[in-house]
């Protein structure tokens, strides 16, 4: 079986929030992602990384462009890329890119189905919603006290 995952992360990807921060985002998440029909609560996870995490879409990338030369990046690449940091996180988002050996940073990737890197998420797992809109992101922003943005991933 397959899940859908529909995460909420900083946009600054060293950032942080408290607790209490926290709890007022879980809130407001509940309310918009109230569950399935037949009365079952989403699953909600709530993590603070050590280091900075990929949060990728899964099986929804279609493409990653590269912001230099605006050429398209082998997904295989990306792919041996978060294995090789599945354990220890990435201690820096700067990168070589394959396509024109350019310097840049992989948060400025251009992914097609979005992708970011975060210390913290906020996961809801099969929510009965694609996406949040961007009144709910701004909501959930103010709540959080950070800008935010949203992944979806397909796994």
């Amino acid at each position: 079986m397959s899940d859908d995952v529909l995460s909420i992360i900083p946009n600054d990807p060293q950032w942080q929030p408290n607790r209490d921060a926290v709890d007022r985002v879980i809130a407001l998440v509940e309310d918009l992602t109230p569950g399935v029909t037949d009365g079952v609560d989403v699953e909600i996870d709530v993590t603070w990384h050590d280091v900075v995490t990929a949060v990728d879409c899964g099986e929804n990338l279609e493409r990653i462009g590269c912001p230099l030369c605006q050429a398209a990046i082998d997904t295989e690449w990306w792919g041996d890329l978060l294995e090789a940091h599945c354990d220890d996180g990435f201690t820096t988002l700067a990168v070589e890119v394959p396509c024109c050996g350019g310097s840049t940073t992989l948060d400025v990737l251009d992914y097609d189905w979005p992708c970011g890197f975060a210390r913290f998420e906020i996961a809801i797992w099969n929510p009965e919603r694609l996406w949040f809109s961007e009144d709910e992101l701004t909501a959930l922003a103010d709540r959080l006290g950070h800008p935010v943005k949203q992944i979806r991933a397909h796994v």
